[in-house]
């Protein structure tokens, strides 16, 4: 069993899992994370725990605790994205560009660069910013890379509340999007009213996908709505679903009371009704005659 702890660069952002090592780190220390520019700073927001091996094999090895020199490069960094942010906006607006700025990630060097500024933008439209990237450029003396993000994307880099108050998903641990359609929303009974089941983004909520299995396999077993079934106490007309409780409401035919049932009661309750109707005893509704129309002629139909 491996041991994982959970990582992030900003408070209350995004999750990343790391192998600690042979080290020990408590929640709050601040630990090096390996990147592609080299060891981040990051605060530990789990400490290390034997987990599973499922979903946690070959994780990156933290490469520590973060030292002062550590400490004063990511507070360096930190103001160095806040002030090119600054600097981009007021660009933008001298500008008159139809771009957004969302967030902005400073690296100090690299293999080929020195200072590495990337802006991520949102537009309606492809914007030409050839001008924007020079005047940046001279304004912030470093190499400028400004690319455009999608509505999702931009809210996972700035973050927020969703419809059930807690922070977003995709800002915190969920790593890919997922495509998730009207009909998963259809099958969970919500309102197809695109205000009530759209995120922070305008797309549809991501947790439509984490349900949507749960909703799918209840509908398969379940008896349908308008379903008639046989109880021990008499016979009754499925009302309706409570797949959270894994249970369906019946109305009792006699009474006219509702009351909640089990699925496995329920379905045992169907098969019930279909094997009495198939033997005969459960009384046919009576079919309705066929209406004649006489012509003029005095024919009938």
């Amino acid at each position: 069993m491996p041991r994982v702890m959970a990582v992030s660069f900003e408070r209350y952002g995004r999750l990343y899992y790391l192998d600690p090592g042979d080290h020990e780190y408590s929640v709050g220390d601040r630990v090096l994370v390996p990147t592609e520019s080299g060891p981040e700073v990051a605060e530990c927001v789990w400490a290390p725990e034997w987990v599973s091996e499922d979903g946690f094999s070959e994780l990156p090895v933290c490469a520590g605790p973060a030292g002062p020199e550590h400490l004063e490069r990511d507070a360096t960094n930190r103001r160095r994205r806040a002030e090119a942010k600054l600097a981009a906006k007021k660009l933008i607006k001298r500008n008159q560009l139809p771009m957004k700025v969302m967030a902005v990630d400073f690296i100090d060097s690299g293999i080929d660069f020195d200072q590495l500024v990337v802006i991520y933008f949102t537009a309606p439209h492809r914007v030409d910013f050839r001008m924007l990237v020079s005047e940046l450029a001279r304004t912030l003396h470093a190499r400028i890379d400004l690319r455009q993000i999608g509505s999702r994307d931009a809210a996972r880099l700035v973050g927020g509340l969703g419809n059930c108050g807690r922070d977003l998903c995709c800002a915190t641990f969920l790593k890919d999007f997922e495509p998730v359609s009207l009909r998963m929303a259809k099958v969970q009974d919500l309102p197809p009213n695109p205000l009530k089941i759209s995120g922070a983004c305008g797309r549809l909520m991501c947790c439509l996908k984490y349900e949507h299995p749960l909703y799918a396999d209840f509908a398969r077993t379940a008896p349908a709505v308008g379903e008639q079934v046989a109880l021990e106490d008499g016979d009754g007309v499925v009302i309706g679903h409570q797949v959270p409780a894994d249970s369906v409401v019946i109305r009792m035919s006699a009474n006219g009371a509702t009351r909640s049932c089990s699925l496995a009661a329920a379905c045992g309750a169907r098969q019930l009704f279909a094997s009495r109707a198939t033997a005969g005893e459960v009384p046919r509704p009576p079919r309705k005659g066929r209406m004649r129309r006489r012509r003029s002629g005095g024919e009938e139909d």
